[in-house]
């Protein structure tokens, strides 16, 4: 009986003993790793850098290489003979050549684009009239732009940056995420363990105490009902047992399947505590956010990019461009003729389109994109309000969970002190099986309390982090990590 009573105190002890130690903290560094939520969030910062890296690079000046290696031409076309005066079909066969390089420059405060370029081309006809020549521009500049226009390199020197400084938040963001979902994960799998621990707790005391109804049967201390009855708790606990070892294995599946770990290994879950005396004020928690959470950023982004639209509408009223080059030509039939004594080659163009009946299309599209700019700005005024909302809840929830987590723990261990006098006395006759009963629920009810208070305190907590991503146990901003995670992220 000495070996059962031990069991009864140990076995949950001795269980877990030979199992690799796990706890919370430990789990978001895996997560935020190896897991597949971290993977996909790497990913979305690096296609948002790389098309970062696209706008910047489009700002510098370009080299480009434009080339006709070889084209031949054999046909039959009408020609007008004068001698005749008649139109003729005559055969012309051509072989044509080309190549040249420009270098060009965006100029963003115009949105216009000056250029620089060079050209050399070579034909070569034959039939008829036989001819060969080069034609060679040395170099020319020139400069094009749009007069009134939608100057997009303005728009997008305004809003490229923004949706890069979103993309980096956002990456701190989706981090503190994983952390999140890492809490969820964790304590289900916590809770499922102690469910598992307390059933398999639970049927060691039935089998005993089944064990000492018989025994004390004999002596005629227990009625035949109450050794039934313990009978009838035994089998229970065999079947509640096995209900929970199922939930537990799904849990324990779910949660290292996210953490992309080996799931041969066993784990013992270390439940964590709560922060020492921490205290997030409400004004702290909002100046963070709007400083730093990618959403305020997003609203920003909405904002200009309504803009922009009313700007584009306005500006599409009517088409005008100028264009203007200054270079030197020459054409020779040999190819040293074509870069001598090259000839000044001047072009200026104006271009001018005004509608005239559009049947108001051009107003409804400017009327539109006013229209949705007021949206806009109501719209994201909301969503500032709405975020602000969860943001205060959040803290206010998180700052009231200490008071419960200690209540809970005081339970816990009234309850389980409870329990174990409870196992005590019945083992000596001095309980009855309501009592015993009465005691394990009110244990197993403040188990869970407990469990569930602390997965409320560490999800708020990580909730806080990601919608200010302010560390205010550390007080950090989580920006002063973002430079070290980058760089690890543009080694791989």
């Amino acid at each position: 009986m000495l070996v059962l009573i031990a069991l009864i105190l140990f076995g949950p002890a001795v269980y877990s003993q030979n199992k690799k130690k796990l706890d919370l903290f430990k789990g978001i560094e895996i997560a935020s790793d190896s897991s597949l939520q971290a993977f996909l969030t790497q990913n979305y910062y690096q296609s948002g850098y790389w098309d970062y890296r696209d706008y910047r690079a489009a700002r510098l000046p370009s080299l480009s290489l434009r080339s006709t290696p070889l084209q031949y031409n054999r046909n039959i076309v009408k020609r007008y003979d004068f001698q005749e005066n008649i139109d003729v079909y005559r055969s012309q066969q051509f072989l044509y050549s080309s190549g040249g390089m420009t270098l060009s420059q965006n100029l963003d405060l115009t949105g216009g684009t000056f250029f620089a370029d060079s050209e050399l081309g070579y034909i070569k006809s034959s039939g008829d009239n036989k001819n060969r020549q080069f034609n060679a521009i040395p170099i020319r500049i020139g400069y094009s732009q749009a007069l009134f226009g939608f100057n997009t390199f303005k728009w997008e020197r305004k809003i490229e940056p923004l949706k890069f400084e979103k993309v980096k938040k956002i990456f701190l963001y989706r981090q503190q995420e994983i952390a999140e979902t890492t809490v969820q994960y964790f304590f289900n799998y916590a809770q499922a363990q102690k469910e598992y621990d307390l059933a398999l707790e639970d049927l060691l005391t039935a089998d005993t105490l089944y064990t000492i109804g018989l025994e004390r049967q004999k002596i005629s201390a227990i009625s035949e009902a109450d050794v039934l009855s313990l009978k009838l708790d035994k089998i229970n606990t065999k079947n509640t047992l096995k209900s929970v070892e199922l939930v537990l294995k799904d849990a324990r599946f779910a949660y290292l399947h996210f953490l992309n770990l080996d799931k041969s290994m066993e784990y013992s879950i270390l439940l964590p505590e709560k922060l020492d005396d921490i205290l997030i004020p409400v004004g702290n928690a909002l100046m963070y956010s709007r400083a730093n959470n990618p959403d305020y950023l997003g609203y920003q982004q909405e904002l200009l990019e309504a803009e922009r639209e009313v700007d584009r509408t306005r500006a599409s009223v009517f088409d005008a461009s100028i264009s203007a080059s200054l270079g030197f030509n020459q054409v020779a039939d040999n190819f040293a003729g074509a870069y001598s004594r090259p000839l000044q080659q001047d072009l200026v163009a104006v271009s001018l389109t005004i509608p005239i009946l559009d049947w108001g299309v051009r107003k409804g599209r400017k009327n539109m994109a006013k229209s949705n700019l007021v949206v806009t700005k109501f719209s994201v005024q909301q969503k500032k309000q709405n975020l602000e909302q969860q943001l205060t809840s959040v803290v206010d929830d998180f700052n009231n969970q200490k008071e419960l987590i200690g209540s809970a723990q005081e339970l816990l261990s009234l309850a389980k002190n409870a329990y174990r006098i409870n196992q005590k006395r019945f083992v000596i006759g001095k309980a009855d099986m309501s009592a015993l009963s009465f005691s394990l629920n009110r244990y197993k009810e403040a188990q869970r309390n407990y469990v569930n208070s602390l997965k409320n305190y560490w999800a708020s907590y990580y909730k806080i982090k990601k919608l200010t991503l302010y560390d205010f146990y550390k007080h950090q901003d989580l920006s002063v990590l973002l430079e070290k995670n980058i760089n690890n992220l543009h080694e791989k």
